[in-house]
């Protein structure tokens, strides 16, 4: 089985080569992992190359046009499929995902089609993380439960891991969301396609270093893409 780990960044130097380490110390066989670099300002694609002329399993994805977390989670899990993927997992280059629980969503991957690592079932924790940012998230679930219907807690968590299939199934080159709201689309769409997503506790640590890129203006987009996937839903295009 081939496993590859697909990250999106931007301007993250302070980061990156420390969760590469992490993603390569853990006992997976076939392993990959993919850094979808919107041409870094700060260099981290620069940093991300380096290491992939040492290790031959680290590939870099530089994208120097269409930028923005929704193209470069598309991009990133064509990339995987393209080279023989069979299971994909998605993360954040913040740290505040811990490769850790890589290995128990590959395994859990024998129950399920899709596996999150939640911050909302009991067991797990956020670290770091204000009580007006808890409260956003938590209104942002509702939402967007409400809204679509699916049946998870945690439907921010980027933090994921899907059999190859549920790509497949999803048409990436169709996507629309040009942000964050990708996480959003995929979920709705691999739920609108019957698949089993099951969620695992994890503890969740906000960033200590860099910046974060998820601002108002990303969450207002974001609602209004909840809604357009409602509409696009109801009449029959999705």
């Amino acid at each position: 089985m081939k496993t590859f780990v697909m990250i999106p960044t931007y301007n993250e130097r302070e980061n990156i080569a420390n969760l590469i380490g992490k993603i390569l110390k853990l006992k997976i066989k076939n392993l990959h992992i993919v850094v979808v670099d919107d041409n870094s300002p700060d260099g981290t694609w620069q940093i991300v190359e380096n290491i992939s002329k040492r290790s031959k399993n680290v590939h870099l994805l530089l994208r120097k046009k269409d930028k923005g977390r929704g193209s470069a989670g598309r991009d990133g899990f064509i990339y995987c499929l393209k080279n023989g993927a069979d299971v994909v997992v998605e993360m954040d280059a913040d740290m505040s995902h811990d490769p850790k629980y890589i290995p128990l969503m590959i395994e859990e991957l024998k129950n399920a089609d899709l596996v999150l690592g939640s911050r909302r079932l009991k067991g797990s924790r956020e670290v770091g993380r204000g009580t007006i940012r808890r409260f956003i998230t938590w209104g942002a679930n509702l939402y967007i439960t409400l809204m679509l219907g699916i049946r998870v807690k945690d439907c921010n968590s980027g933090f994921r891991c899907f059999k190859r299939k549920v790509l497949e199934a999803i048409k990436l080159e169709k996507l629309q969301s040009k942000g964050p709201a990708i996480v959003q689309e995929v979920l709705f769409k691999a739920h609108l396609k019957g698949f089993k997503i099951k969620e695992i506790p994890i503890t969740f640590v906000n960033r200590t270093k860099g910046i974060s890129k998820l601002g108002l203006k990303q969450l207002a987009a974001g609602y209004v893409m909840v809604l357009k996937l409602k509409f696009l839903h109801l009449m029959g295009e999705i």
